[in-house]
């Protein structure tokens, strides 16, 4: 399974991922609507990243929610009815949603961050294991 590794004590929050992300997903720079989140909480840094788990599979009721080849847990957005139980139950918080798109979106382990992160705080790693 692929899966984005994050090295908190290498970020410096600069937003060069978020930056990335959402003008590849969203054509747009916009932290709002990127993928993985970088903030400052309580002085220390914090990536909030989907670390594919799953557990979003379980609850979506219209079952658009499924893992890939790759083990990423991918959305059907003709599935979706954007009934948001993945987003409030996503224990790492890293499902998101915004009214400029019309349905939950998050990180599918694309690389496009890791590519944009100049301090190396972030890397695809391939686990080994199945979803």
């Amino acid at each position: 399974m692929k899966l984005l590794k994050t090295y908190l004590d290498r970020c410096v929050q600069c937003g060069a991922c978020m930056s990335a992300c959402s003008k590849a997903w969203s054509k747009e720079d916009s932290p709002e609507l990127s993928r993985i989140r970088v903030e400052a909480v309580a002085g220390l840094t914090d990536i909030r990243v989907c670390d594919q788990c799953g557990g979003c599979i379980a609850v979506c009721p219209s079952l658009a929610l499924s893992r890939d080849t790759n083990g990423i847990v991918q959305i059907d957005r003709k599935k979706c009815t954007s009934c948001l139980m993945c987003v409030e139950f996503c224990p790492s918080a890293s499902m998101y949603f915004s009214a400029r798109i019309p349905s939950p979106y998050k990180c599918v382990a694309c690389g496009i961050c890791v590519r944009a992160c100049l301090e190396g705080a972030l890397e695809i790693i391939d686990t080994g294991k199945e979803g």
